[in-house]
């Protein structure tokens, strides 16, 4: 018979734990053995991590995240570390990836504790393409560079995630209706693993009105989950040309910038020259 396979907590190891989104019971026995054992665990937030770490028993040395020196210290004499974002699947918009380039630059080992993650659950209950996605994470704040993404996510084929929080959600659909498109497909997943979860879609329009009617949509951690853009006329547009056409204008001007993108993508100019006065009037 056999022996069970019994994970050994390595020296000099920082281990990436993913942790529940809601749900405390989200959450691997494998993360749990990793965050009893290694020699600390580096959270976000003290208090909120406690909650689970109560909850499962664990108590272990805590540090701060952002006191990067001393757990460069502990990982560097060999100690094992645990690091946890506040929920889900840490360096997801949450901290810790200078950390993991660090241990990548010292030869220190990275092992992944996979687990909860709010923009693939959202995905997969979407109902939208799950093949081919990009992450956007949460759109700028600045009202120039924000309407910037969504002309160039207006012609993005793959499905867009992107996240936002309840005091901007009506702002960015109000932005999403009007620069990718009313009729665009999309979903609202709120609270995902919560007692009060939701995931309702429709057109940007429609969101847009119920959102607005009931303040109930507009609580909680919100992700948003976009149909990518369908219309073949547009597909040649990807969002490296668009991206590749914004840079280079700046340096040699727009006439000059097409006729080079026109030749490194096989594209033509027309399609170029089209998208370009459309949306130099906005």
């Amino acid at each position: 018979m056999k022996k069970k396979y019994e994970e050994i907590i390595l020296s000099k190891t920082l281990y990436i734990v993913s942790t529940p989104i809601g749900n405390l019971e989200d959450i691997s026995y494998r993360a749990v053995k990793i965050l009893k054992n290694v020699n600390i665990i580096a959270v976000e937030n003290i208090k909120h991590t406690s909650i689970l770490l109560k909850n499962y028993n664990i108590k272990n040395k805590i540090i701060k995240i952002s006191k990067e020196k001393k757990i460069f210290k502990k990982l560097k004499t060999g100690n094992s570390v645990a690091i946890v974002s506040n929920a889900g699947t840490p360096l997801i918009n949450d901290p810790g990836y200078s950390l993991v380039k660090y241990c990548k630059k010292n030869n220190i080992k990275i092992i992944p504790i996979p687990g909860a993650c709010a923009a693939i659950s959202a995905l997969i209950s979407s109902g939208i393409k799950t093949n081919k996605f990009c992450y956007e994470g949460f759109l700028p704040k600045s009202k120039s560079k924000k309407n910037k993404t969504l002309k160039k996510l207006k012609y993005e084929t793959r499905t867009i995630i992107l996240y936002e929080s309840p005091k901007r959600i009506i702002k960015t659909l109000e932005d999403i209706t009007k620069k990718i498109g009313k009729k665009r497909q999309l979903v609202i997943a709120r609270e995902i693993t919560k007692k009060w979860e939701s995931i309702i879609g429709s057109s940007s329009e429609n969101m847009l009105k119920l959102i607005k009617k009931n303040k109930l949509y507009q609580k909680g951690e919100i992700v948003i989950v976009i149909e990518g853009n369908r219309n073949k006329k547009n597909k040649k547009l990807t969002t490296q040309i668009i991206e590749s056409i914004s840079v280079l204008k700046d340096f040699v001007g727009n006439k000059k910038a097409i006729k080079i993108i026109s030749k490194i993508f096989k594209i033509q100019k027309k399609i170029l020259y089209k998208y370009n006065i459309k949306n130099e009037k906005k």
